[in-house]
């Protein structure tokens, strides 16, 4: 086993028992407790990005998901300021029927696992794009879409300030 195997999995297993740990959270009932291991996944589906040579990916996975979204994510719990008192309390119906998606998830997951024929005589993948192309690419062809997603993330912003404002009447 080589060291790339061994940092695969440990990558791979840091990333499936965070996203359970963001999920279903023993420690603490606490949501940011559950947005921190959301940041830990990040981080380690960052790792395995890194793993598959794919650097750029890593760096936006790290920058913009684990920074931005993450803050935006603990913005808005801290803005709702759930107490422990008022969360509600899991019903057995919608348990039973989240456990039963999640099984067919799973199963329907194996079995194309399984069905599955690789075949050992692909080549290897040329890399073709860099993030070079990707920038000239995004701020000349694409600029408009671009400068207006950027609008509606500032309208968005200055919606959510204005109603985390508390009436001052």
């Amino acid at each position: 086993m080589t060291t790339a195997d061994i940092f695969f999995y440990l990558f791979a297993f840091l990333t499936l028992l965070c996203g359970l740990l963001v999920v279903a959270n023993p420690l603490s009932r606490n949501p940011v407790t559950s947005a921190m291991f959301l940041v830990l996944t990040i981080v380690s589906m960052a790792g395995l990005f890194v793993q598959l040579h794919a650097f750029f990916l890593a760096s936006v996975q790290i920058v913009v998901y684990a920074g931005a979204v993450m803050v935006l994510f603990l913005f808005v719990i801290m803005l709702l300021n759930v107490r422990e008192e008022e969360r509600r309390r899991v019903k057995v119906l919608s348990a039973g029927l989240g456990i039963v998606s999640v099984g067919a998830i799973a199963l329907i997951a194996v079995k194309a696992v399984f069905e599955a024929h690789p075949s050992s005589g692909l080549e290897t993948p040329v890399l073709e794009g860099t993030t070079v192309n990707l920038g000239r690419l995004l701020f000349t062809q694409y600029l408009l879409p671009f400068e207006l997603v950027s609008l509606v993330l500032l309208v968005a912003m200055i919606g959510v300030i204005l109603l985390s404002k508390k009436d001052l009447r």
